[in-house]
């Protein structure tokens, strides 16, 4: 009996260090607070700016499919230690790149590296607490999802007052530096030693372990039958909720990546007539980070509150939902309907909160289709969906702006229609 309390007491350790690394890695999400600091700052043009975060996500994807195959090979200490190196010598290396003026190196640090970091420490956490509660898989790993979600809310109201503290400008009034570099250069230590001592708890249950009295549902694939990842892969299956997590993402991110843009200029209006430039300026500035922050906290509660709704009425019906609703607000904004700056940071925070739900459910719904012996190559490798979303979202929106709203609700209509013929696999 004192090893059964042991193990479960150990269980909600990871649980809480797997939600401080979320926290770190989900700052990623606030990229819109420094992209225009740095475009004004260096002169980069938007699509190039803006290719330092669809790299780091399409980074993040790729590394979380083979972080999945080393989670289930090497154990996942391993690979959330190397993730959280990475992830803050990635951060270190873009200050550098700002400081320098490179943007070949921003791509390469914060796109390239601190990605690959944020994909081995991201799949970590999911791949072993599905393991470790299989009694709870929707509420733990919307969880630990949440802290992704609202690392940003953080860095959203952080990194606007760490830049306005270390940004210079010469007696003539010209922009100096931009603050951003000395903001990754202290950011880049505390990720550095938050993640990697978060990576420290984590292990796997011992084999066959379960939850005192626990047992699996009828409709749920048991550990002991569970599919490898090539049997899973070779299911129609499998490529549906690839498919599902991929447009659910892309319309997301697509919207992330300019909500301190669209924020601003909804806000504009409201700025008093003849106020000063610097002001206005900093009012902007204050307007776009609010929206940022503001909807990162529904991000991280929409990750919470989707996947445990979903233990109870199912994954499937909780999608069904989250499609539906999306297309409709996505096209009441992209036809101008929402003109109002407060209407706007609404809707968007019950938009956030549906992205943030898809990646908190999905980990469970792939662990019910297909067992959660192998989840960490299986649930891994569907995270090239993010890959993939990382780029198609945030381009559709930056080269058709006028019309990316529409294509997003698109995206969603189709994701709906997958959802609706979704069967679970039957296994023989």
């Amino acid at each position: 009996m004192a090893g059964v309390s042991n193990l479960n007491a150990r269980r909600w350790y990871i649980a809480v260090a797997a939600i401080v690394m979320q926290l770190c890695l989900g700052t990623v999400y606030a990229w819109s607070v420094f992209k225009g600091p740095l475009k004004i700052a260096h002169g980069w043009s938007e699509t190039a700016t803006q290719a330092t975060f669809m790299l780091h996500i399409f980074s993040l994807g790729t590394a979380a499919a083979f972080g999945g195959i080393l989670v289930d090979k090497r154990g996942p200490r391993l690979v959330a230690t190397l993730g959280g190196i990475l992830f803050g010598l990635g951060t270190l290396l873009a200050g550098l790149a700002d400081q320098i003026s490179n943007m070949a190196l921003m791509w390469v640090g914060y796109g390239l590296i601190a990605g690959l970091g944020n994909g081995f420490a991201y799949v970590t956490p999911i791949a072993t607490l599905t393991r470790w509660f299989p009694d709870k898989r929707g509420l733990v790993t919307g969880l630990a999802v949440m802290g992704f979600g609202a690392g940003a809310f953080f860095m959203g109201q952080i990194g606007p007052v760490m830049l306005a503290a270390f940004q210079t400008v010469d007696p003539a009034g010209v922009l100096v530096s931009s603050g951003v570099a000395k903001t990754f250069y202290i950011w880049g230590i505390v990720f550095l030693v938050a993640v990697t001592l978060g990576a420290q708890f984590f292990t796997n249950p011992p084999k066959g372990w379960l939850p005192d009295g626990f047992t699996f549902a009828p409709n749920v694939i048991s550990d002991a039958a569970s599919l490898s990842f090539a049997q899973a892969l070779k299911t129609r299956q499998w490529w549906m909720l690839w498919l599902i997590l991929f447009l659910n993402i892309a319309a997301g991110l697509g919207l992330i990546s300019q909500l301190s843009p669209i924020a601003q200029k909804l806000y504009n209006p409201l700025l008093e007539p003849g106020l000063a430039e610097n002001l206005a300026t900093a009012k902007l500035a204050w307007a776009g980070g609010l929206v940022v922050a503001v909807t990162s906290i529904f991000n991280g509660l929409g990750r919470l509150g989707w996947a445990r709704i979903s233990d109870y009425v199912g994954r499937k019906q909780v999608f069904l939902v989250m499609f539906a609703t999306q297309v409709v607000l996505y096209l009441l904004l992209g036809a101008g309907l929402v003109s109002n700056y407060w209407i706007f940071m609404l809707i968007g925070c019950y938009l956030l909160a549906c992205y943030g739900g898809g990646f908190a459910t999905m980990p469970a719904f792939a662990a019910d289709s297909f067992g959660a012996a192998n989840i960490g190559r299986i649930y891994g490798f569907m995270l090239t969906a993010w890959s993939v979303a990382g780029v198609v979202g945030p381009l559709i929106f930056a080269q058709i702006p006028a019309h990316a709203l529409y294509v997003a609700a698109g995206l969603l209509a189709v994701g709906l229609v997958v959802t609706i013929g979704f069967r679970a696999p039957k296994i023989t």
